[in-house]
């Protein structure tokens, strides 16, 4: 089995040391192979022209504390943060980052940033076009972003490249939690994986953020979530242990085979052959 924690806390807003202090005291409070945190957890997510200042560099001193930390651990670690982008001077990027035991990092920038209602994320960031499942040890991890949860096609892509875990990492308010409660069991259920789910909570520039971290099995149930004790946790705030079966998905998808079927359908403008019948 593997052990996850998933750290439902409130950033520090624009202090990004404060917030590794938090993810440290996360990762010494419980041990586990996979330690989850929000969505820009490492800056906040309402602090405006401030994202340029606390982008993350690779190399760079945060950047260099969290390698550490994984390493001290044994734990793969995955946050949230703006980072810089290493092809264009400039722009940044909504980042979900994966820094793992052996000192190695990889990376998902968000696929697709909300501008509507109260959301802005179009106007600091650039997003990806493309996701991949990110090597972990004998597995690999699909990572997405918040909004990203909405694109299922993100997740089917991710399935089909071989992702044994999926991971979304979110910075959604309290309005939006009933949508998320639902899409997320059936993104585990149409592609035959779990599914980690972590939402920061607080509240920032009067935005009220909503929680409901979870976890689901391959077949979209809910996995048990024991919560440990952390010092100096604020309202709302959480931290949950689970323990998901990552074999899971080989004996459950002969029974409900979507990715198989999925596989071996002609693609859009293709067709058949007379050998795929009617």
């Amino acid at each position: 089995m593997t052990r996850l924690l998933l750290g439902q806390l409130a950033p520090v807003p624009a202090s990004t040391e404060a917030n590794i202090a938090r993810i440290a005291a996360a990762l010494a409070a419980s041990p586990s192979d996979l330690a989850i945190f929000p969505e820009l957890f490492l800056s906040g997510y309402r602090v405006g022209d401030r994202f340029h200042h606390l982008a993350l560099r690779r190399g760079d001193r945060s950047w260099e504390r969290l390698t550490a930390l994984a390493q001290e651990h044994g734990t793969s670690l995955v946050v949230g943060s703006p980072v810089q982008s290493e092809e264009r001077k400039g722009e940044l990027r909504n980042v979900a980052l994966l820094f793992r035991p052996d000192g190695t990092v990889a990376s998902q920038v968000k696929r697709y940033l909300p501008t509507f209602g109260p959301f802005e994320e179009g106007v600091p960031f650039t997003p990806s076009d493309v996701s991949h499942p990110l090597p972990w040890g004998r597995h690999s991890i699909g990572l997405a972003i918040c909004y990203d949860a909405f694109f299922p096609e993100i997740f089917r892509t991710l399935a089909l490249a071989g992702a044994d875990l999926l991971v979304v990492i979110s910075a959604s308010p309290v309005t939006s939690y009933s949508l998320f409660s639902k899409l997320l069991p059936a993104r585990a259920i149409e592609n035959g994986l779990p599914v980690a789910y972590v939402n920061r909570v607080g509240v920032e520039d009067g935005m009220v953020f909503g929680g409901g971290s979870g976890a689901w099995d391959a077949r979209g149930e809910p996995l048990l979530l024991e919560e440990r004790p952390l010092a100096g946790l604020g309202p709302e705030e959480r931290l949950f242990r689970a323990e998901v079966d990552l074999t899971e998905a080989s004996r459950w998808r002969p029974f409900r085979p979507v990715l198989r079927d999925v596989a071996t359908r002609p693609g859009p403008g293709e067709v058949a052959s007379p050998s795929d019948g009617d």
